[in-house]
């Protein structure tokens, strides 16, 4: 069986810590990306590493309809996710435990069109992994944020300068970032500088999340759609949400219409802190809201 998207990367157990409260969550972007994707109308795959006692997650999944490879570790990866502002770009990230890292091996017997690699932190995913991932002639897309953060030695996670930028890169064809991540990257201070110079690395279409919706760079142009959640509940998961539904939607789709579709989807998971749980009609609803 052919997949249209094959998400990658470690189940998180969050504990998101706001303002208004502290709440556990089932996290990691291809929990979040997969739910998108299969929401969407996508034949879905998942690879993710976690310990049997959140293996409600697979079975939740599965349950969609996802197709779901596990690998059972000693610990799931836990991370605290602190907000201390009602700016959601601005926050804290703490990694107490990780489930380890992914081999290139675990890939060989999916055949996938796009391969979304949603890892947390560097290593996660390494060089070797994507080539071989280069190697099934599937479209890449990663994450930015799984090959830029660093756990530090007090377990809080930061950018830090990326030496196989280039390496890597040069591979991929959709390259998914935060405004900070994005801006850290380029550079650049705003974000359609940012992803003109990222696109310069070499990924074909950039897709940028900030707070007030997505930026999406594709054949040379700039597209801009907000985000119209009547309320923001969850704001993690908005970049794994609007990754995996805009690459999933390019399959069939232009770019413009491709990034109001996942700016519709993120709009709608973010007035939830669970994943996007929407069927497909409901998201459509708020696609003509849009000008397309």
């Amino acid at each position: 069986m052919q997949y249209d998207i094959t998400l990658i990367g470690n189940y998180t157990n969050d504990t998101i810590i706001t303002a208004t409260g502290t709440k556990q969550v089932d996290g990691g972007g291809f929990n979040y990306g997969a739910h998108a994707a299969i929401a969407l109308g996508a034949k879905t795959a998942a690879i993710t590493r976690l310990n049997k006692n959140h293996k409600h997650v697979i079975k939740n999944l599965e349950n969609l309809g996802v197709d779901v490879f596990p690998t059972y570790t000693t610990d799931s990866t836990h991370i605290k996710l602190i907000y201390p502002t009602n700016d959601w770009d601005n926050r804290t990230l703490i990694m107490s435990k990780s489930a380890g890292s992914f081999s290139a091996n675990q890939f060989d017997d999916i055949d996938s069109k796009i391969f979304l690699i949603n890892a947390s932190v560097r290593d996660e995913v390494d060089q070797e992994t994507i080539l071989s991932l280069r190697n099934n002639k599937s479209l890449i897309g990663i994450d930015l944020q799984g090959f830029i953060r660093k756990k530090n030695d007090d377990d809080t996670l930061m950018n830090s300068v990326w030496k196989e930028k280039e390496k890597i890169l040069n591979i991929v064809y959709y390259l998914k970032a935060d405004a900070v991540e994005a801006q850290f990257l380029s550079g650049e201070t705003d974000l359609i500088s940012s992803a003109r110079t990222l696109a310069s690395f070499g990924p074909k279409e950039i897709i940028i999340t900030h707070k007030d919706g997505v930026l999406v760079y594709a054949n040379n142009e700039i597209i801009q759609k907000p985000f119209k959640s009547k309320k923001i509940v969850g704001r993690s998961g908005r970049g794994d949400t609007c990754g995996a539904s805009y690459v999933y939607m390019r399959l069939s789709l232009q770019p413009d219409q491709a990034a109001t579709w996942a700016a519709a989807a993120t709009s709608i998971k973010m007035e939830s802190d669970t994943p996007l749980l929407k069927n497909i009609s409901y998201i459509k609803s708020l696609v003509k809201q849009y000008d397309i």
